[in-house]
């Protein structure tokens, strides 16, 4: 190993390469600053390499590989629909994951942003170590943004390794298994789980509240455990696992429902119960001052300033969602104030996105949300079934539902069920950020036959005059 004495120095030094990270270098970089940013493993972090980007690649390969046997058109019928999960695994590797990961290694370059792949470790508050296996180099920062992301949580009785997978190995399987066992019904479980049960595999799914999806309300879980029901997925709600004995070719897993013990079998277990902070590790902010605060997570303040004015913090290891596309707006926020703009988080509205079948996605306040903040609510709720492009797309599952101040007309949130939630959300998203009525959203004209027409509907619901229902 090469050990650099020099300090060189750079003006941002960004610990971390994942959504925040890279992001809040680029944005620093327009405005102007040498930036030098560390990656320990993979630029893109976890949501590029193994978990939002991978994932979504393997749901949308199961989705049309269910359209292939079951179109749900009448008249068309697909024969001889063959898997190969190998080429399949090297298709969302080479043409999603590794195309995007270019993308950002040329971002980086035209922004003229030095990169070190390496671990960072403060000296101070002022310095910080930067290594690898060939060398170790030593830097002063003026600022600095800790962006390190997160990893799974790992159950004592339900360590990683072998039959037992975090969702970081279960993305690169490349056989099918026949059983899987997952240990978690929110997000992560429900998507992974039912994306395996498309291809075929027996998936049972074990979570430990009354019901899966915690979070969300029951009439749109309600949607989802019936497709899982389709599905012959097998979910055990106020489950709790206890144990795990692993032969060579598969895993017995010990649960207990109601105080009753049963077990399962599988060829692999998947442990999905969320997600820890990686402040913990030898990166050293404990030591030169910076204020952890609950469950491993850095205090900031509204620019993502920590207890040390000029250390920053963003992403997953500060409060709120661990969502890429929050920590992407926090880099951009961050940046920006180092850069002197009066740039501050604003989280009025952080969409949340469940790639589930059907698709799930939230924002802003749902209705016992708003009327617990003392609200006077005005709700439409438009369903998917009265809409004439989901009905072409046999897709009639599912509803959006609009939740409003009666008082001033305001949008405060909004939930939708069913396919494209996610392309859909957005502009409720956006009408909120904006200060928008019900009526001025009813009176947009959307075009037709599209789903964005459900928005527009679900307002006239709520303004009492409906037109389609």
């Amino acid at each position: 190993m090469v050990v650099g004495d020099a300090r060189m120095h750079t003006q941002l030094l960004v610990i971390g390469g994942g959504s925040g990270g890279y992001v809040a270098a680029i944005r620093a970089a327009q405005l102007g600053k040498k930036v030098l940013l560390v990656e320990k493993s993979e630029l893109g972090g976890v949501c590029l390499n193994c978990g939002c980007v991978p994932s979504k690649a393997l749901i949308s390969a199961a989705h049309r590989y269910e359209q292939m046997l079951e179109s749900g058109i009448s008249g068309l019928k697909a024969k001889g629909v063959d898997i190969d999960f190998s080429q399949i695994q090297q298709w969302k590797q080479s043409k999603v994951v590794n195309r995007l990961k270019t993308g950002i290694q040329s971002l980086l370059k035209k922004h003229k942003i030095s990169v070190f792949k390496g671990e960072a470790l403060f000296i101070n508050d002022r310095e910080a170590r930067l290594y690898n296996e060939q060398e170790s180099l030593r830097y002063q920062f003026d600022d600095c943004i800790v962006a390190v992301g997160s990893r799974p949580i790992e159950l004592k009785a339900f360590p990683y390794g072998n039959r037992i997978l975090s969702s970081t190995e279960a993305l690169t399987l490349t056989e099918i298994p026949e059983r899987m066992v997952v240990i978690g019904g929110g997000y992560i479980g429900i998507e992974l789980g039912q994306m395996y049960a498309k291809f075929g595999t027996n998936v049972t799914i074990l979570e430990g509240s009354p019901s899966i999806l915690p979070g969300f309300e029951s009439e749109i879980t309600r949607i989802v455990k019936k497709n899982l029901d389709s599905l012959d997925v097998t979910v055990y709600t106020n489950a709790m696992a206890q144990s795990a004995q692993q032969s060579a070719d598969e895993i017995t897993v010990t649960f207990t429902v109601d105080q009753t013990e049963q077990q399962v079998m599988a060829d692999y277990v998947l442990v999905t119960v969320g997600r820890r902070p990686n402040t913990d590790g030898e990166l050293g902010l404990d030591r030169i001052g910076v204020k952890i605060g609950e469950r491993g997570l850095v205090e900031v303040d509204q620019q993502g300033r920590t207890s040390i004015p000029h250390i920053y913090a963003i992403g997953d290891i500060i409060p709120g969602p661990a969502l890429a596309h929050k920590a992407s707006y926090e880099g951009k926020v961050v940046a920006e104030a180092i850069a002197g703009q009066p740039s501050a988080f604003d989280y009025k509205g952080i969409p949340a996105v469940v790639f589930s079948d059907p698709e799930i996605a939230s924002v802003g306040l749902s209705e016992p949300e708003a009327k617990e903040k003392g609200y006077d609510t005005m709700v439409g709720k438009f369903p998917f079934a009265a809409n004439a492009r989901a009905l072409s797309l046999s897709a009639s599952e599912g509803f959006v539902k609009l939740v409003g101040d009666k008082k001033t007309g305001l949008i405060l949130g909004g939930q939708i069920v069913g396919t494209n939630a996610s392309d859909l959300i957005p502009e409720i998203a956006l009408a909120i950020e904006m200060g928008t009525t019900m009526e001025d959203l009813a009176l947009t004209i959307h075009a037709h036959p599209t789903l964005g027409e459900l928005s527009a509907e679900a307002a006239e619901v709520a303004l009492g005059h409906p037109i389609h229902i």
